[in-house]
């Protein structure tokens, strides 16, 4: 008995082909350092309505860049926040501190204030 050999109808396909993407050959690194470089902003509104009324209105933005890239753009709000920064820590301890001071010598002026005027009361008496 001969046998012959059996053809496919379909064309032959490679299955190690590779379908080109935009981040191909790039690592997870590559890909963090271009988004650092360039930012990105997502942004999203969240509305709760029942019958026309709007309950409660979300407001979403958030950006992710590289500190020098959000400096360029403005965005410099950590340099002032008293727990990032060890010299906006001590302007928020030493303003503290002045508005204790403040308050003794506010309660202090009350004190002799008050103090007169009862001195000045007897004194009328008299």
């Amino acid at each position: 008995m001969t046998t012959t050999p059996l053809h496919s109808t379909r064309p032959q396909t490679n299955s190690n082909r590779v379908v080109p993407t935009s981040t191909q050959g790039s690592t997870l690194a590559d890909i963090l350092e271009r988004v650092l470089d360039k930012g990105i902003v997502i942004a999203g509104d969240i509305s709760i309505s029942i019958a026309s009324t709007e309950l409660i209105h979300i407001r979403i933005r958030l950006l992710i860049s590289s500190v020098d890239k959000a400096r360029e753009m403005g965005i410099n709000w950590w340099e002032s926040d008293p727990y990032l920064s060890t010299k906006a820590q001590r302007l928020f301890e030493e303003n503290q501190q002045l508005q204790q001071r403040l308050e003794s010598l506010e309660t202090q002026l009350r004190s002799l204030t008050s103090a007169s005027v009862k001195d000045d009361d007897s004194s009328l008496n008299d």
